[in-house]
């Protein structure tokens, strides 16, 4: 990478990569988004509105084992592209389920096209940026994760709350995935392609002990995260008092401060004079160990404004960490095979995802949103101590 060409090369793909990232999360997260309007027009309770965000992750989840291995032999690119015209029509088809259950269908697509995401966008990192500015990019490159959340958070509500319909926000989130993969099939110039992978590499990254305690810890830290997306904006509406348009920019603050978290804490792990596994671990003890702190202060909010303050600051370290996260696991593998570890990576996250969105709507509904927020203080409290327990071991 020292030519000049070749320097311009991974900076496009660089750009295209965050593009991609962005796009495909606005598409993913307007059904983070829509839980007010979902709750209204089909009648259905807290619990309800968590079982529609884990039938989101189930897709992303089930959908990760064969994507994990594709992307490793065939390459990043090819399956980029299908990921995203396919996100594009599933957002446009949740305008027109006619049910609860056709809702729940569409939203199981639409997570599924969404396994696309990690690896292939992991992958791409690890093939087209430099080591010494590794860390770095991946941050830059999951700011497109709280960059598509935060602008659904705003675009649906916004539109839901004029005469247009939230509904217009999942049509334009479709014609830009359109739009974008169209120019990146034409510009993407992938980097390693594939190297023909063993299929049965995620089960093969499970049997390390450091992969194993790094990836449980993904499933509290997942289970915080995905939970503090899903209800950020019911919580606002209904407990601080607030309008459905403020709780939306509420939660657009707590993943623009994530995505300073992501951005700021790869700079540092780029920095520390520690091998990648070492600095990557110390950045992981923090972020889990103020998220703790701050999902426990969040139960005693009462004002909007200091409702505003507390999530992005919350933003900051639990929506924040999973471009060191993935940083972590990169050291942890061949670069060869990053497509399939990611994968695991982020069937742990989704794990997580897959069992606290519902047990915290549970809560809502039988003893209120207090318990509920101290019950990921718990989570993120455990990945706490694995992480740190880990971290002795280097």
């Amino acid at each position: 990478m020292t030519s000049e060409s070749t320097s311009r090369g991974w900076k496009v793909n660089t750009v295209l990569i965050l593009l991609w990232q962005v796009t495909a999360s606005v598409c993913f997260y307007t059904i983070y988004a829509v839980t007010p309007f979902v709750r209204d027009e089909f009648l259905v309770s807290a619990t309800l509105v968590g079982v529609m965000l884990t039938t989101l992750t189930l897709g992303y989840t089930v959908f990760l084992f064969p994507v994990g291995s594709l992307v490793d032999e065939y390459g990043e690119g090819l399956m980029l592209v299908v990921g995203l015209f396919g996100l594009g029509l599933a957002a446009a088809a949740v305008t027109v389920a006619p049910t609860y259950l056709g809702l729940l269908f569409v939203v199981f697509v639409l997570g599924a096209f969404y396994a696309t995401a990690m690896p292939g966008t992991n992958k791409a990192v690890f093939n087209a940026i430099p080591t010494e500015r590794l860390n770095l990019a991946m941050g830059i490159k999951q700011v497109g994760v709280t960059a598509g959340s935060g602008i659904s958070a705003i675009l649906i509500p916004w539109f839901g709350a004029t005469r247009f319909g939230w509904e217009v926000g999942f049509l334009l989130a479709s014609v830009a995935a359109a739009v974008v993969g169209v120019l990146f099939y034409w510009t993407y110039e992938e980097g390693g392609g594939g190297d023909g992978g063993s299929r049965h590499g995620i089960r093969t990254h499970f049997r390390n002990p450091s992969y194993l305690v790094v990836t449980g810890a993904g499933f509290f830290l997942g289970a915080a995260l995905f939970t503090t997306v899903g209800y950020t904006i019911l919580y606002v509406d209904e407990s601080v008092g607030a309008s459905v348009v403020f709780a939306g920019v509420t939660l657009a603050f707590a993943q623009v401060f994530g995505s300073v978290g992501r951005v700021g804490f790869g700079w540092l792990a780029d920095r520390l004079s520690a091998p990648l596994t070492t600095s990557t671990l110390r950045i992981l003890v923090v972020q889990a160990g103020a998220s703790t702190l701050l999902f426990l202060a969040v139960t005693r909010v009462e004002s909007p404004l200091v409702t505003l303050f507390a999530f992005s600051l919350l933003g900051t370290f639990v929506l924040g960490f999973t471009g060191i996260y993935y940083s972590c696991i990169g050291s942890l593998v061949p670069t060869e095979q990053m497509g399939s570890a990611t994968a695991g990576g982020q069937i742990a996250l989704n794990s997580g995802a897959l069992v606290a969105p519902t047990t915290f709507g549970f809560l809502v509904d039988v003893r209120g949103y207090s318990e509920a927020w101290t019950m990921l203080a718990l989570a993120t409290f455990a990945s706490f101590l694995l992480l740190f327990a880990l971290l002795r071991r280097y």
